[in-house]
């Protein structure tokens, strides 16, 4: 009689749970089309997920073998999944900024630039800056760059300084000009560009990347409160995107000991994989007390340098192996060997990841040669991590004969999909078409083994996934416009794109074995999208929107269509 009764229990114990031998999920998503970037496993309808990790992807009819009493079950009504997206590179605290200050993107001529400008302008007490982001000028007729004399007529009086979408270049009136001390003597700084009138030989406003710092250093800093609201802002618009997690490119302690506080008090759901910028003392310090990893339940990681080696190339300041092609300078690199070679080399020993901005043909060079000599200085056996997945960002021009040497080297192009298809309407300019062979050139490197983190770079893009998506597999505009050379061959099939932002992304920050496909043992991290972006045409990807962010089983973010 024992027995009959023990046995009673423990089949009643498995129809509570569904089924013998399944476990219980506390949520159960059905009905979808979901695409799994798992190979073994291409497509699924439904996925179950138990204590942030994924427990099942399969069939709805599978997966009630896992629902119990308690179990949420989500209604997907034949929307899309797929693992949750990652943008690989991204500045956080900029998204939030660029949404507090005046955001100038999608300007399309100088006088609409002036006239909100100056809508600021005279809503400001005198004295206060004017700051903002976002403007850029290749839509402009004619596309040029603005003047500090353009500024000067909506704004005699107050400082102004108006740093273009890139963020490596920046407009100032003569009010800000003035109180940095600039004026026709001053020598452009190392790693800088004052420009200035060829005719007078007086700065004209636009300073490039390091020559920036000698105005942006007297505007007043950020209110309190500020740092925290930026983020924050960024937070919630990233989670209505439908990214699950951010590499968030270029911070300090300062925003980490932010991070982590915001984390503890429940206010982040984002993850992030967070650089450290350098060199400075805060990358002295990561070389020092070593990375920290998956802390907050996997959502706060910082392992990694960021150094900026050029500039831009629609700001004219990324480093060329020959001169702009619509200019008199190639540009110039912002570091000496002397200033990073030593910290590569330490980085190498000490398992941290490096990743180094390089836009020019020449700064990508400069740095592959870089990584190879601290590579050679430290062989894998004096490594922590024999296997240091070292990046490039952006890799946007790049000589034909250095494409093979990422592969070899085992470094990761971490590239911007939407660079490629804004920079269509200058790149040709300021390179010439025989350069354009190098450029933005993603089967290239893929034909060679590499693989492409993908990312966006908002706040100099949008930043939007769809977008993103869009442009790695049209290689257009978002108006179905490519230009004269500007190879469509190196566009990526939608899967490639697919894992660009998912399982490539991951791998990038050593999480391939956490994230970047649906698989059991893996986060539940999903994107839930309107439309099935693998299928529909092209065009129809821009008008797809995310419906929902979940991340470690929770939902995060729920359009509510």
């Amino acid at each position: 009689m024992r027995a009959i009764a023990l046995t009673l229990i423990i089949a009643t114990l498995c129809l509570s749970a569904g089924l013998s031998g399944a476990e219980q999920a506390d949520v159960i998503f059905i009905n979808g089309n979901v695409y799994t970037v798992n190979d073994r496993q291409p497509k699924a309808e439904a996925i179950a997920v138990k204590g942030g990790r994924i427990i099942f992807a399969g069939s709805n009819k599978d997966a009630r073998a896992y629902e119990a009493k308690n179990t949420r079950v989500i209604d997907l009504r034949g929307r899309t999944v797929v693992p949750g997206l990652t943008d690989s590179h991204y500045h956080l605290s900029g998204v939030g900024e660029r949404e507090m200050t005046l955001n100038l993107e999608g300007i399309t001529s100088l006088d609409e630039f002036l006239s909100k400008v100056k809508a600021r302008v005279d809503a400001a007490k005198p004295g206060d800056w004017i700051t903002g982001r976002g403007w850029i000028e290749t839509f402009w007729k004619p596309p040029v760059f603005p003047t500090r004399w353009d500024l000067d007529r909506i704004s005699p009086n107050n400082p102004v300084i108006l740093v273009r979408a890139d963020g490596h270049g920046a407009i100032a009136n003569s009010a800000a000009l003035k109180i940095a001390g600039v004026t026709k003597e001053t020598p452009s700084p190392f790693g800088g560009e004052i420009m200035k009138d060829k005719k007078t030989g007086e700065p004209n406003g636009m300073l490039l990347d390091n020559a920036q710092g000698l105005v942006r250093k007297h505007v007043p800093p950020p209110g309190r409160g500020d740092d925290e609201r930026a983020i924050l802002l960024a937070v919630k618009r990233s989670l209505e995107l439908g990214w699950c997690e951010i590499h968030n490119s270029g911070s300090n302690y300062g925003e980490v000991a932010l991070l982590r506080r915001l984390y503890g008090e429940g206010k982040i759901k984002l993850r992030i994989y967070e650089a450290i910028r350098g060199p400075s003392s805060d990358t002295r310090q990561l070389l020092q007390e070593g990375p920290v990893i998956g802390a907050f339940d996997n959502r706060l990681t910082y392992r990694h340098i960021k150094v900026t080696i050029d500039g831009a190339l629609g700001s004219k300041g990324a480093a060329l192996l020959e001169p702009y092609s619509d200019y008199d300078t190639a540009g110039f690199l912002t570091y000496k060997e002397e200033d990073i070679l030593p910290m590569f080399i330490e980085a190498l020993r000490q398992g941290i990841q490096v990743e180094t901005h390089a836009i020019g043909d020449r700064a990508n060079r400069v740095t592959l040669d870089l990584y190879e000599k601290a590579m050679k200085a430290v062989p894998p056996d004096q490594r922590k991590i024999r296997e240091p997945r070292w990046r490039i960002e952006h890799a946007q021009i790049v000589n034909p004969v250095d494409i093979p040497r990422f592969a070899k080297l085992g470094v990761i192009p971490s590239m911007q999909p939407s660079h490629a298809i804004g920079d269509l309407h200058f790149a040709p300019s300021r390179l010439g078409m025989k350069r354009l062979e190098g450029a933005y050139a993603w089967q290239s490197f893929l034909k060679t083994g590499a693989i492409i983190a993908g990312g966006s770079d908002a706040p100099v893009e949008r930043g939007e996934p769809m977008i993103e998506f869009y442009a790695a597999v049209s290689r257009k505009d978002q108006k179905g416009f490519s230009g004269e050379g500007w190879h469509p061959e190196q566009a990526v099939s939608r899967e490639q794109a697919l894992k660009m932002f998912t399982i490539w992304a991951a791998y990038a920050a050593f999480e391939e074995h956490l994230k970047g496909s649906i698989e059991v043992g893996k986060l539940a991290d999903l994107t839930v999208l309107s439309a099935d972006i693998m299928k529909v045409a092209e065009p129809e990807i821009l008008k797809t929107r995310c419906s929902m962010t979940v991340i470690g089983g929770e939902v995060a973010y729920d359009s509510g269509r």
